[in-house]
């Protein structure tokens, strides 16, 4: 794909940032992977994650890590950025936001592999660092994602 038809597609990219002030899953682009045949690990940290307590609407702060094994398509980092920007307004726990990510970047991508940790900062004294992860059914990446779930806390 020429760089032109990239640019076209991608509406975030190389363009005055806008950042919206609601939960917003359709500011998520994806790009065609450039490997599709082989195996190989993407990660994001985003130290500076901030959602809203759905009940007392005090913010929660985090640091959202993302690791997945691409297929077909990947998500562009500038439009994840900002979709992880929108949640600084939106109610919800931490293990929901955990778990939206998670479900928005498999329906925006379909990985093999994908897994999302939250790493949030005490609140009252506790800490929460809820972690979801998802393998292609019927696939090696299922089962690397049932081993990776009941083993993800190891030597922590």
């Amino acid at each position: 794909m020429k760089n032109e038809d990239l640019r076209a597609r991608l509406h975030a990219l190389g363009r005055k940032t806008e950042y919206r002030q609601d939960y917003a899953p359709e500011v998520l682009e994806a790009f065609d992977n450039k490997h599709p045949e082989r195996d190989y690990w993407v990660r994001f940290n985003c130290p500076e994650f901030t959602s809203l307590c759905p009940i007392t609407g005090q913010p929660d702060f985090a640091e959202i890590r993302i690791c997945y094994i691409p297929d077909i398509r990947m998500v562009e980092s500038k439009s994840l950025k900002l979709y992880l920007f929108s949640f600084r307004s939106h109610g919800a726990f931490h293990e929901d936001c955990v778990n939206i990510i998670l479900n928005d970047l498999i329906q925006l991508m379909d990985p093999k592999y994908i897994e999302v940790t939250g790493l949030f900062t005490p609140r009252g004294g506790i800490s929460i660092y809820p972690y979801a992860n998802y393998g292609r059914p019927g696939t090696k990446y299922e089962q690397l994602a049932e081993e990776r779930l009941f083993h993800h806390d190891e030597g922590k």
